[in-house]
């Protein structure tokens, strides 16, 4: 049988969502955490991967059991062993072929930036002192929901076949001094979303033209993107699937 587990974590100490030699990731916590209760092994399939200290308020994964599992109990379960900074949130039987990644039709993620420096929040935000545009970037971010192909933000050694994305939402809030950017789209490239912050952070300095970031997104070139925003602002906040995949929903 067919599970997705809905998570979230904080992706300070993890290098990243994936399994890798030599590294703690989320995905090998949650295994290892998984294969204990269960007492059978388990291989988790994320609906994407976030990088080395990116954080996630709703993640999904699916694995396969054999076994027809008590939602309660396994979540119950499995936050006793889980470490602190990771946490099962719901457990949902699926359809057999429901898979975390290709059935998600949306993913929203949102990244925060202070400005002011605040020790509670150094791991969850951006500290950016300098006076920003917010309306500039607004004007900035509206213009990605004409654009499809967002080559000048993908990472060069990205394993991606194409780079079109169907971009839905791109906005800045003020939320008392601090910023928050929502952005939805069907699918995101690797390193995307901080390429994309960044260069908006730079049309909100007045280092870059409203004019020239179209520009830059339209010419496809990877070497005209502003530098990455800091890893730690970054969340992914939503992922979104179609009712019928859920075979039961708690």
């Amino acid at each position: 049988m067919r599970y997705f587990l809905e998570i979230a974590y904080d992706g300070t100490r993890f290098h990243g969502w994936q399994v890798q030699p030599n590294a703690i990731s989320v995905q090998e916590v949650l295994d290892d955490s998984l294969t204990k209760i269960l007492r059978e092994p388990i291989s988790s399939t994320g609906s994407g991967r976030t990088d080395t200290g990116v954080h996630a308020s709703q993640q999904f994964v699916h694995f396969d059991s054999a076994q027809h599992l008590d939602p309660e109990q396994v979540i119950y379960r499995l936050n006793r062993i889980l470490p602190d900074d990771v946490s099962a949130i719901q457990l949902y039987l699926v359809q057999e072929d429901a898979h975390a990644r290709f059935h998600a039709f949306a993913r929203t993620y949102h990244y925060y930036i202070t400005r002011r420096k605040n020790p509670f929040s150094r791991y969850h935000a951006w500290h950016h002192s300098r006076p920003l545009d917010v309306e500039k970037m607004n004007e900035a971010a509206a213009i990605l929901l004409k654009y499809e192909d967002f080559t000048t933000f993908s990472k060069v050694k990205g394993d991606t076949k194409h780079y079109r994305c169907d971009m839905y939402e791109a906005v800045w809030q003020q939320e008392g001094e601090d910023l928050k950017f929502t952005i939805r789209a069907n699918r995101f490239l690797r390193g995307m979303v901080r390429l994309i912050v960044g260069a908006l952070v730079d049309v909100g300095r007045g280092k870059l033209s409203v004019e020239a970031f179209e520009q830059i997104i339209a010419s496809q070139d990877r070497s005209k993107a502003s530098g990455a925003a800091p890893a730690e602002g970054l969340f992914l906040a939503k992922v979104e699937y179609p009712p019928e995949l859920f075979i039961q929903k708690n």
